[in-house]
């Protein structure tokens, strides 16, 4: 009986006795200087698929250093990108005319996340087959571009992000898979953004899903953003747990070997 909970709890990459490794990550790219997270199973052997996660408004914060434990505990080998640069982590309403540059310049954000991207698949725990990025409000944005970047990624998840259309024929070049897990009430995401969006999605052939939770707003897996939605931007639990899950799933679905 033991053996069989053995080899189940193997074939679904649940390590045993997990021994994580979290720790800041300096590399340079383009003449700059950046300071990303990474995380991982020490103990657990040989290779296994890479996530690249990509921060909010204020940069890499407690917050996707805590995503990055919760996958490598899940037995993913994880990267947090840096898309602003070492030592630059505004808050608000700082972080929001920082966030712009990069929403207003694409090609530039793709790249700062393609120089995360290089880092965790020259890291030799990561089975470069089988990568995704996830991203997280602005981060989700970023995912996005980093897909229709063209770059070889087996999906790509976004919380809360930005659904627009700046470049629709840029769709084209989405390899992978697509997840959009959206707050149903989130008022930063117009409706026709939302159309143009899945209107590009449509035109392009690109296997994607868009789940929408009643009653969230936006960044409602994050607990800092409080609970009034009249603000907006609200923590929700049931939208946080939900969300979560659906990704697992996703990750079950792309990596399957």
């Amino acid at each position: 009986m033991k053996r069989f909970f053995v080899a189940l709890l193997s074939a679904f990459s649940i390590p045993l006795m997990a021994d994580l490794v979290e720790k800041p990550v300096s590399y340079k790219a383009g003449g700059i200087e950046f300071e990303g997270w990474a995380a991982y199973d020490e103990k657990q052997p040989g290779r296994r698929p890479g996530v690249l996660i990509v921060h909010q408004w204020t940069g890499v914060s407690d917050h996707e250093k805590m995503r990055a434990r919760m996958l490598a505990e899940l037995g993913y080998n994880v990267f947090c990108v840096d898309v602003y640069g070492k030592g630059i982590r505004p808050q608000p309403p700082a972080s929001g005319v920082e966030a712009g540059k990069y929403k207003k310049n694409r090609t530039l954000l793709r790249e700062r996340v393609t120089f995360g991207l290089q880092q965790l698949l020259q890291d030799a725990r990561t089975d470069v087959s089988r990568v995704a990025c996830i991203g997280y409000c602005f981060g989700g944005t970023a995912a996005i571009e980093l897909g229709r970047s063209g770059a070889a990624v087996k999906g790509v998840v976004s919380f809360h992000g930005g659904l627009d259309s700046p470049s629709p024929a840029d769709g084209r070049n989405i390899k992978g898979k697509l997840l959009a897990l959206h707050g149903a009430d989130d008022p930063f995401v117009p409706a026709a953004d939302m159309a143009a969006f899945e209107k590009e999605m449509k035109e392009a052939g690109v296997d994607y899903q868009r789940v929408s939770y009643p009653g969230a707003v936006h960044a409602f897996t994050q607990k800092a953003a409080g609970h009034d939605n009249s603000k907006g931007a609200a923590y929700n639990e049931a939208a946080n747990k939900a969300s979560w899950e659906e990704m697992q799933k996703f990750f079950a679905k792309i990596f399957a070997p």
